[in-house]
């Protein structure tokens, strides 16, 4: 029996600092299937660098317009890390539209409070770094955060790129709305998720896997987990030929 997801547009969402344009190897790797893939920005990046406010309801509102400009039917969604967690919202608001759901090196969000707190803390010291110094000097301190560790410097290079290129006043209030202390965990709604969940990690990035385990322990319709033999959290600029197959192999 063919899937039921076959010919679906993929809707794609990048993580922090990045932009549509992050998907642009994925897309490439996707071949003749890259037609479907439809990446789409998150406010404080990109083309919506000037959008104001970043937060979670804004965002959602934005990304239900993506939906519709992506067609009638139920769509494939992906989302890489904070992405992933803003696609996790998105498919529990909009079950109807979400015919399989892809979740790249992502998380429920955190559940403890205190760590909610500290990590409100963390991203509101890096966004007044970002107001007070720049794009590309945050860059710099960024991509030496240990959850990069061991990244090709090929990868590394682009992630710094990117960075530098973002607005700055985009990506602090990007981290204001969107951090993992900002936006709510649903790890307790999973199994309410309509959508069958794949879960792509990298084999070096031990977080995440674990995370993604539990991701799938959770949900309703656990549909498998595809880890990145000598990757780590970048799947999009280590291998995007991996996240290229996983989305294909749907």
């Amino acid at each position: 029996m063919p899937d039921r997801s076959e010919g679906r547009p993929i809707v794609a969402v990048h993580g922090f600092g990045g932009s549509a344009r992050s998907y642009d190897d994925v897309a490439r790797a996707l071949g003749p299937d890259a037609g479907r893939l439809v990446p789409v920005e998150l406010r404080g990046h990109g083309a919506r660098r000037g959008h104001r406010p970043v937060t979670l309801e804004a965002v959602l509102g934005d990304l239900r317009a993506d939906l519709a400009a992506a067609g009638d039917g139920p769509v494939v969604l992906a989302g890489y890390s904070m992405g992933g967690r803003v696609a996790l919202q998105l498919a529990l608001a909009e079950p109807e539209r979400i015919g399989a759901l892809v979740l790249i090196a992502a998380t429920a969000g955190l559940e403890d409070p205190a760590e909610r707190a500290e990590r409100r803390r963390v991203d509101e010291r890096r966004a007044a770094e970002l107001e007070a110094h720049g794009a590309a000097a945050f860059a710099e301190s960024w991509v030496r955060l240990p959850l990069w560790q061991g990244d090709p410097p090929a990868a590394t290079a682009r992630q710094r790129a990117e960075l530098a290129a973002g607005d700055a006043a985009g990506l602090a209030a990007a981290l204001r709305g969107l951090g993992p202390g900002a936006v709510p965990a649903v790890w307790d709604r999973l199994a309410a998720l309509r959508a069958p969940l794949t879960v792509v990690v990298g084999a070096r990035d031990a977080r995440y896997r674990a995370l993604g385990r539990r991701l799938l322990a959770a949900a309703a319709q656990p549909a498998g987990e595809v880890v990145v033999a000598g990757a780590g959290h970048g799947l999009l600029r280590e291998s995007p030929g991996a996240v290229a197959a996983a989305l294909r192999a749907l």
